[in-house]
């Protein structure tokens, strides 16, 4: 789960479905389709009918009672709301190998979201490029970030460094925050960070394999 200084009056997890809906409606409106109920939506994003409703209600009123949605324009107006309707910058701190991960990911699939500056203390990393994007000095964050007017960033160092990073990020302006450092970062009033620890992911992830094991036992 995320954390942030005030609260939110839409609640989270409404707002991380939207790009669920988002793909799939950009799917169909590729695919030609005009018209999609909420039925048809739900049983390709797997939530129901009633909470893509719901999800949608809390940011105003969408689609025709009785007919559905025009995938291209609920999908241009989910995009709004997300802030996609131009390419939103990411910095990245950490080019280490979960780092540079992430960012060939980003770059070679996404274009709304784009990681436009790289970060690390490591001069043997810096100068070098990741998909075009050049590594930077770790010193020089703060600047680029505002050059870049940078509010997203994503942390891929270790543990013990990443509050550190994330006080700098902060202070430069980035009001949202990516963190898969196994650290549990803590956020300022008006900050968004998102924690995401895969090691604990996939120690949980483990239990659903203990239960068929003993089931087939």
């Amino acid at each position: 789960m995320g954390n942030r200084g005030s609260e939110f009056r839409i609640p989270e997890a409404a707002i991380r479905r939207l790009p669920v809906y988002l793909r799939v409606l950009e799917e169909l409106a590729e695919d030609g389709v005009d018209v999609v109920s909420s039925a048809e939506l739900a049983a390709r994003v797997g939530f129901t009918p009633e909470q893509i409703r719901k999800d949608l209600a809390y940011f105003g009123a969408f689609g025709t009672r009785g007919v559905g949605y025009d995938p291209a324009l609920l999908g241009l107006k989910i995009k709004r709301i997300l802030g996609l309707t131009h390419e939103v910058p990411v910095a990245l701190v950490g080019a280490g190998n979960l780092g540079t991960a992430l960012a060939r990911h980003n770059l070679t699939r996404h274009k709304e979201v784009r990681i436009s500056a790289i970060f690390d203390r490591d001069w043997d990393k810096v100068g070098k490029s990741i998909g075009g994007v050049e590594i930077l000095p770790l010193e020089d964050m703060e600047k680029e970030i505002r050059a870049q007017g940078i509010k997203m960033a994503i942390i891929a160092v270790p543990p013990g460094e990443a509050q550190a990073v994330a006080d700098r990020l902060m202070d430069a302006g980035v009001e949202a925050i990516l963190n898969f450092s196994p650290a549990k970062l803590q956020a300022r009033p008006g900050t968004y960070i998102q924690n995401i620890d895969l090691m604990t992911e996939l120690q949980a992830l483990a239990y659903y394999t203990t239960l068929r094991t003993a089931a087939e036992g």
